[in-house]
């Protein structure tokens, strides 16, 4: 599918893109009723939606169009549009079969289902079916273009727990519904005795989806996952258990600013006043499970940042990575629209976020992220005025390095006319404003490519010492390493020990066949 993609020039997808809105529109939207409006509208103008399902059919436009069909009417059925949490019974969330939490090794967040807690009822397959969307609809508005691992986890699973018509209604999730979604599939520790189910699973597929699926043991399973995002159950070091209300989220914190944070002491207080949201709305939500505490800052330290203080700005962006790509929101404009690019190099140490405000009033922002500890943010908590632009420094902090799981969120809310921006106005707006009135946008990480050192490691293993800037690695990254390097090479000790016990053992019970062979033979004669 990758070698089709390439042959296709930029024009000729363009063209395609093109085709296949205009034959939807005239061939597939003849009822007005038959699939939700909002669909079909963001069809129209989302080309980067259109371009997933042509890809995902191997730029066949019949193909796409299918597809697309089959996904409308699914959504509509589904009522995907205004699928909320309340819409969901409670005792689902409270399982805990299915939810979102961690990475694989390539940044891809991972989307667990726990097979041991499903049972077949037919009573509940439709709230089941929508239990599952939800989630993933969820994510596809928050992170827009991301594929998902999914992870199914089969421990102290049996028959009574593959419902294969469920099975089914996932696979097609990936297969049809949600195009270009799907990073991979792993099946942890599944049972011999479900060989045969899965071997049905896999005629499911299709072409374009059976190099996904991965069997793997929780021995294997770390080839994908590292293990502060395994549970402990298959050898990891993830502490998280899954607990509802709320539902689980990116812990998204607040970074360290340059100047330092001041810390509040109505922590409590503030973490009442961010409660999460319900509603699942596109781009105005602000869904995050664990909150962190809020953060002040000197009104010396804010003055430091106006926009009119040019020359403390150039110094202070001043080998910051410039954004190339903008994403263009109601309250601002967020620059770059989808990643950061970090590097182990000086120079690729620094990013820059630019925020526009494209309202006609003040707006309010501040930045989280998912590693507190590793970046500083500056500034990390001010409001920009109409028709204005704030420049935000990322950078990383002494010896760390990023990785793809980190995660940046940027919210935004617009505030009233004359309103204040110093801290306290703004902990206090924070603290009041409506989570439907939040923008929010998330921003990934990318790593850029370096040098590999000549030293080699063992085979399995990773430098354990290699990732931090100037040479200095990072303590946590390279204790985790260097314990992973341990199991592995511990486990395959254990392997060598085990060949050399089962030699040993034919060799005796060959020289024991020998002795009694040479016995048989003298007493014979």
């Amino acid at each position: 599918m990758a070698e089709v993609g390439q042959l296709e020039s930029e024009q000729d997808i363009e063209k395609k893109i093109e085709e296949t809105k205009q034959k939807f529109k005239n061939e597939y939207v003849q009822e007005s009723d038959k699939y939700d409006s909002r669909d079909v509208d963001r069809l129209q103008k989302d080309d980067a939606l259109v371009e997933a399902y042509l890809t995902w059919r191997q730029y066949s436009v019949d193909d796409a169009l299918k597809m697309i069909d089959d996904s409308f009417l699914w959504r509509k059925e589904f009522g995907l549009n205004d699928l909320t949490e309340s819409s969901i019974p409670k005792w689902m969330f409270e399982t805990g079969a299915v939810f979102l939490h961690g990475y694989d090794k390539e940044g891809n967040k991972l989307f667990w289902f726990k097979v041991k807690l499903h049972t077949k009822d037919a009573k509940t397959i439709m709230d089941k079916k929508k239990y599952v969307a939800f989630w993933l609809e969820r994510y596809a508005k928050r992170e827009p273009g991301m594929p998902l691992t999914v992870v199914f986890d089969m421990a102290d699973s049996g028959i009574s727990n593959i419902d294969m018509d469920f099975v089914k209604y996932i696979i097609n999730c990936f297969k049809v519904y949600y195009p270009k979604f799907l990073s991979k599939m792993i099946i942890v520790d599944m049972p011999w005795i479900m060989n045969a189910a899965w071997k049905i699973v896999k005629t499911w597929l299709g072409p374009e989806a059976i190099s996904k699926l991965k069997f793997a043991s929780k021995n294997e399973i770390q080839t994908f996952i590292d293990p502060e995002y395994l549970p402990l159950h298959m050898g990891g070091m993830d502490p998280f258990k899954y607990s509802y209300p709320p539902l689980p989220d990116d812990d998204f914190q607040t970074p360290t600013c340059e100047n330092g944070p001041i810390v509040s002491e109505d922590d409590n207080e503030s973490k009442e006043g961010e409660s999460e949201g319900k509603e699942l709305e596109s781009s105005f939500s602000s869904e995050v499970a664990v909150k962190p505490k809020k953060v002040y800052f000197s009104e010396e330290s804010l003055s430091s940042l106006k926009l009119d203080d040019n020359d403390k700005g150039d110094c202070r962006t001043k080998g910051a990575r410039k954004p190339l790509t903008t994403f263009k929101g109601p309250l601002l404009n967020v620059s770059p629209a989808e990643e950061l690019s970090f590097g182990t190099k000086e120079s690729e140490r620094k990013c820059l976020i630019i925020l526009d405000n494209v309202s006609k009033n003040q707006v309010a922002f501040k930045v989280r992220t998912t590693a507190p500890e590793k970046y500083r943010v500056k500034p990390s908590n001010s409001s920009c005025e109409p028709g204005a632009s704030v420049d935000i420094v990322v950078s990383l902090h002494g010896g760390y390095q990023a990785s793809l799981q980190d995660r940046f969120l940027v919210m935004a809310a617009e505030m009233e006319q004359n309103a204040g921006a110093g801290s306290p106005e703004l902990a206090q707006f924070w603290k009041d404003v409506p989570k439907t009135k939040i923008m929010d946008h998330r921003l990934r990480c990318h790593v850029l490519e370096s040098t590999k050192p000549i030293l080699s490691y063992p085979s399995g293993c990773d430098n354990p010492v290699e990732g931090g800037a100037n040479g200095h690695p990072d303590l946590h990254t390279t204790l985790m390493r260097v314990m992973v390097c341990n199991a592995r090479l511990e486990q395959k000790l254990d392997q060598c020990l085990w060949v050399q016990q089962v030699l040993i053992g034919l060799v005796l019970v060959v020289m024991m066949f020998s002795f009694l062979t040479l016995y048989h033979l003298s007493g014979a004669s």
